[in-house]
């Protein structure tokens, strides 16, 4: 029984650490966000909303300056400040905000939002484990091995929730009226307009798939759903 405790330490870990996440999360976002009102991108979130049988779509402003669009375990979608000024001043086209909508979207239709939250949680209680573990069969590196294990681990889910949320956005998009080019055109924006996002969102919204292979898989989208 001995020989598990450490495991067993670690669910417990992962556990807590979830709940925790739950309520940091939600009460952050509650404290510094507002609902989006301008009247251009609510048109273009109407049409999204048509595409989906809704009648709207409540979309966030998240006070932050850094850009990113994000998807909540609850399901709301948020937009933060920095974005907003992107499309403001005109770096970012209306159509491109409602790629980056339907993106997250996409997150919450396919349950990445909720799941992203329980798979950090759990990356921590494996880390925990595998330190214990290693740390106590592998002096010193083994906690560094542990948390490499770890972080591949993480990166490679994330970077299968963003091609799936990729793949919703843009069918979501086409069915909309809108259509793919917004989508590919923002990714070739993202890394300028996002250089100094790192630290602004919490770790289990972090990872992204390179751009030239997500405007790659949309291509070959367009492809496939062209010969159909």
């Amino acid at each position: 029984m001995l020989r598990f405790t450490p495991i067993l330490l670690a669910i417990l870990y992962g556990l807590v650490m979830y709940r925790i996440s739950v309520w940091r999360t939600s009460r952050e976002l509650d404290a510094q966000s507002t609902q989006l009102a301008d009247p251009v991108l609510k048109h273009h979130t109407d049409r999204l909303a048509a595409a989906l049988g809704l009648r709207q779509i409540p979309v966030y402003i998240y006070e932050i300056d850094p850009v990113n669009g994000l998807a909540a375990p609850d399901g709301r979608i948020f937009i933060t400040r920095g974005f907003y000024r992107k499309f403001q001043t005109g770096e970012v086209s209306g159509e491109e905000m409602a790629s980056v909508i339907a993106h997250e979207l996409g997150h919450v239709a396919l349950g990445h939002a909720k799941r992203r939250m329980i798979d950090f949680s759990g990356q921590n209680a494996l880390r925990t484990a595998l330190m214990m573990i290693l740390g106590r069969y592998i002096p010193f590196i083994g906690p560094w091995i542990a948390g490499v294990l770890t972080s591949l681990i993480a990166a490679r889910l994330s970077r299968a929730d963003e091609y799936e949320a990729d793949e919703y956005a843009a069918a979501l998009l086409t069915k909309a009226g809108i259509g793919i080019a917004p989508q590919k055109s923002l990714f070739a924006k993202l890394e300028e307009l996002t250089q100094s996002r790192a630290g602004m969102a919490p770790a289990w919204l972090m990872s992204h798939p390179k751009t030239e292979e997500r405007i790659a898989m949309l291509e070959a989208l367009e492809v496939k759903w062209n010969n159909n």
